[in-house]
């Protein structure tokens, strides 16, 4: 990608922020001009959606981006050797459980890995932390616990089986990309970094920046996107199947992906949904959501290669829907 078309998408997502921004601000005001009258209230809606995404997201985008320019400027590839076990098997279980150490949700993991891959750790190891670490984190598990006070064996089973199909997954990718390189070949930061090769603050400030202007324009896209879904969805059809078994986690796994609701709180979401839905769907929702959502699928074209983003939206799913029918087949009889 050239220079200039990086300036041109650079500049349009920060001119669609800008334009929702204003449209938020003096909405009420532009109501009742009657240029504006004719547009329908729905699309209005679209535009309080997307910055309720847009300002939830970004606290975690910055936490994100200031990790990932952490592990770029303090941590060198020898550490992150050392700390993995060798063996590629056994070092998907310390990877899965990185999430209770660094609590990153799925708004800045994408940033993270990227750049924890290029330190030197294996693609599959670094899914697995991906996957998990917006789940087995100790944010997620105390929202989830207090979301359903009267059911708390739900936050158990939410880690329970984030953890297994994240390991799963990564023994898949694993076996399919083994050696590949899964990032896409990008340059690598401004000119002006190479002025401050011993100055690690300085380094790492940079580095974030760049970070947060590559990652921010995927998140405005991504919330973009699910706003749109949110406000033109009709429910109705999600709840005429919410009792069966077989389709009512489907339905689920596919409004987790469109509503992008940062995991640190669609636990509350989720508990909104616990009167028509079965438990094993909302299940469905609380693992595969911060697994797998419209903003971090953006992040996700933007930084890997095709090929792998495919594979893992087609192996994710799957995986997540059997992990969750096996696990309600035997403990919610």
């Amino acid at each position: 990608m050239t220079f200039f078309h990086k300036m041109v998408k650079d500049s349009l997502a920060l001119l669609l922020f800008c334009l929702f921004l204003f449209l938020f601000l003096f909405s009420e005001e532009l109501k009742n001009i009657s240029l504006f009258t004719r547009i329908p209230s729905i699309f209005f809606n679209v535009n309080t959606i997307f910055l309720s995404i847009i300002l939830e997201a970004i606290p975690f985008i910055l936490l994100g981006v200031f990790v990932s320019a952490i592990i770029q400027s303090f941590v060198s590839e020898n550490v992150i050797r050392r700390v993995l076990p060798r063996n590629a098997y056994l070092a998907l279980i310390p990877a899965a459980l990185l999430g209770i150490i660094f609590p990153i949700c799925e708004c800045a993991i994408v940033p993270v890995v990227r750049r924890l891959i290029k330190k030197g750790m294996p693609s599959h190891v670094s899914v697995v932390f991906m996957l998990s670490a917006p789940i087995l984190n100790p944010v997620v598990y105390a929202s989830t616990y207090f979301a359903f006070k009267s059911t708390p064996y739900v936050a158990n089973a939410r880690m329970f089986i984030g953890f297994i199909s994240s390991v799963i997954i990564g023994l898949i990718i694993y076996r399919r990309f083994k050696g590949e390189n899964i990032l896409k070949v990008q340059q690598e930061g401004h000119h002006l970094h190479n002025h401050h090769r011993g100055n690690k603050l300085l380094e790492t400030l940079y580095h974030a920046s760049d970070e947060l202007f590559d990652t921010g324009k995927y998140l405005f896209i991504g919330a973009f996107l699910a706003s749109l879904f949110q406000a033109f969805l009709d429910r109705n059809v999600l709840l005429s199947i919410g009792t069966s078994t077989t389709f009512a986690p489907m339905a689920m796994m596919g409004l987790g992906y469109v509503l992008s609701v940062c995991s640190s709180a669609d636990a509350f979401l989720a508990s909104s949904f616990g009167s028509t839905f079965t438990e094993g769907s909302i299940l469905a929702f609380l693992v595969f959501g911060p697994m797998i959502d419209i903003k971090n699928t953006l992040m996700l074209f933007g930084y890997f290669k095709k090929k792998f983003v495919l594979y893992l939206l087609v192996v994710t799913p799957l995986v997540v829907y059997f992990s969750v029918y096996v696990f309600q087949l035997i403990f919610f009889k």
